[in-house]
């Protein structure tokens, strides 16, 4: 089956539920994701001129998935309206125009691509200095999916901010008050970055808005982002999750993948996908 054929008998799932569904049948993680991207973004093309973040909407989908997918997927929702199938076809004639219809928008760096997608307004065309300092490497992925694994085999000796490690520390159950948690932990980060020193920030992150938080102190002090998306099956994670020290409950890993959403290339100035089964 092909990505439009598949988001097709998704579409009333929702991107979330799109994901989960297709993480456990074990479907590889860009095929997903290019299918969760489709069902996210249905109805764009319906209206779509109408929208004044057109341009970032649809280079940030390019990177994951195919716009001419995404204008075939809306089509064949469109039960033969005229009118929708016109706006359909409009959508794809200006995605052609700007270069994303059926490939990546393409920028003059990574640097310029990240510095696009945080900030408004900018040029896409714009080759932005790159006056990166450092690099930090932003950590994502469900508890038994080998986050510390990955960061003790790929980054040795860099610097590691551990939100389970500073709860221990501060005494700080799960379920409690996690604010002085993360005070600590950026704390700490502002102090590796003052002194141009990277670090990775080690924590579950499974949305964009919590990755946005972390992303964003590290590039105000012109740090290079690196995200790294860390992902097992949904047996192997659970099995992993009972072999640790500190063991979330099962119930609580199902909650956190029904929310999850995996990091896409706009977040960083590298995303890396891992399967780590």
């Amino acid at each position: 089956m092909n990505v439009v054929d598949e988001a097709l008998t998704l579409l009333d799932a929702g991107e979330h539920k799109a994901r989960r569904i297709l993480w456990e049948r074990g479907v590889p993680i860009a095929f997903r994701e290019a299918i969760a991207a489709l069902v996210q973004h249905q109805r764009l093309p319906f209206g779509a001129l109408e929208r004044p973040d057109l341009d970032r909407v649809l280079f940030r989908i390019s990177l994951v998935a195919r716009n001419d997918d995404l204008a075939a997927v809306a089509a064949a929702t469109a039960g033969g309206d005229e009118a929708l199938l016109t706006e359909v076809a409009l959508f794809r004639q200006y995605t052609r125009e700007i270069g994303c219809l059926d490939r990546p928008r393409q920028f003059p760096s990574d640097h310029a691509r990240f510095e696009y997608f945080r900030t408004p307004g900018r040029d896409p065309a714009y080759a932005a200095f790159d006056d990166t300092t450092c690099t930090v490497t932003v950590m994502s992925g469900l508890p038994g999916a080998g986050k510390d694994h990955w960061v003790a085999a790929s980054r040795p000796g860099v610097p590691v901010i551990s939100l389970d490690d500073l709860r221990e520390e501060l005494g700080v159950r799960p379920t409690g008050d996690q604010g002085p948690v993360v005070a600590a932990a950026y704390a700490r980060a502002k102090e590796h970055l003052r002194a141009g020193r990277g670090y990775v920030w080690n924590a579950t992150n499974l949305t964009r808005a919590l990755r946005a938080r972390s992303v964003a102190v590290a590039a105000d002090y012109r740090a290079r982002v690196e995200v790294v998306s860390v992902e097992a099956p949904p047996d192997v994670v659970h099995r992993r999750n009972l072999a640790r020290a500190r063991t979330v409950p099962p119930a609580v890993i199902d909650r956190m993948a029904g929310r999850w959403e995996v990091p896409d290339p706009a977040e960083g100035h590298s995303v890396l996908w891992v399967d780590n089964t």
